[in-house]
């Protein structure tokens, strides 16, 4: 059942409702669905819509088609929209309003994982409660390949999620986790043939449509308070990454991977 309702203001998220459960599809298959912009600045109206509708009890996320749930960030927008300081910090608070609306969600939110998990598609993966993901699923996060700065809040979701031993090895290597490791180390909750992923899916969201909803939504928020941490300095965080942004590794990495070649990094 679609309604008019969750219409998107941008073709490239697809919403519907059916039983109970609002999905939300990003949809830039062109480039592996690639995140532009105006997916970022689409998903908070719909996740504030779907916790003011008693018809949706969980929201799901996932990509169009079988190749990619989100491939990372669409790079032929890096220029226009993330080379600039000013362009950074926009991208930066669009993409951060984007996730944290996921994450603080009074509903149960399931990313629904098939092939390429790269990038934004892993922050996005990790801000939602639930992973189901297919065997052909691949995992990366290539920031030290760009040079640029990691939010806080996301290196957090990933920490909280498999620990600082394994939140390191895939941030600092930048490598390809396969669906079978993802699982080992609980970056994933369940895996499956892509041709029974369906099935692990309406698995979960007949249970979680037909539990008490009061129930989960009080669980989901004590979760959250119990990984609440304390004393972070903040302003040194965002200097962090605001330094990184305005190096010449970042250009260098922007300019690497248009180009198509390795990057070669000066540490400045």
């Amino acid at each position: 059942m679609n309604d008019v309702i969750y219409a998107a203001h941008t073709e490239r998220l697809q919403t519907s409702i059916d039983d109970a459960v609002l999905h939300i599809r990003f949809n830039n298959p062109a480039k592996h669905n690639a995140l532009t912009m105006d997916m970022w600045e689409g998903v908070p109206g719909l996740v504030r819509q779907a916790e003011k509708d008693d018809r949706v009890r969980l929201v799901v996320f996932s990509g169009v088609g079988d190749k990619s749930f989100i491939s990372g960030a669409d790079i032929s927008q890096f220029d226009d929209l993330r080379a600039a300081k000013e362009a950074v910090k926009h991208y930066e608070q669009t993409a951060e309003g984007a996730l944290q609306s996921i994450l603080e969600c009074a509903k149960p939110t399931i990313a629904c994982i098939r092939g390429y998990c790269i990038g934004g598609g892993m922050n996005v993966a990790i801000s939602c409660d639930i992973r189901v993901a297919s065997t052909d699923a691949l995992f990366s996060i290539p920031a030290t390949r760009l040079g640029l700065g990691y939010r806080v809040s996301a290196m957090q979701n990933l920490v909280n999620l498999v620990g600082p031993g394994f939140a390191q090895d895939i941030f600092f290597t930048g490598r390809r986790l396969d669906a079978a490791e993802a699982l080992r180390i609980g970056l994933v909750n369940r895996v499956a043939p892509p041709n029974e992923l369906d099935a692990l899916l309406k698995e979960y969201t007949s249970a979680i449509a037909t539990g008490a909803p009061l129930t989960i939504r009080a669980g989901k928020r004590i979760v959250r308070e119990v990984l609440k941490a304390d004393g972070i300095d903040m302003d040194a965080c965002r200097k962090l990454i605001s330094d990184c942004f305005d190096s010449d590794d970042y250009a260098e990495g922007r300019r690497a991977f248009m180009e198509k070649r390795k990057p070669q990094f000066k540490g400045r």
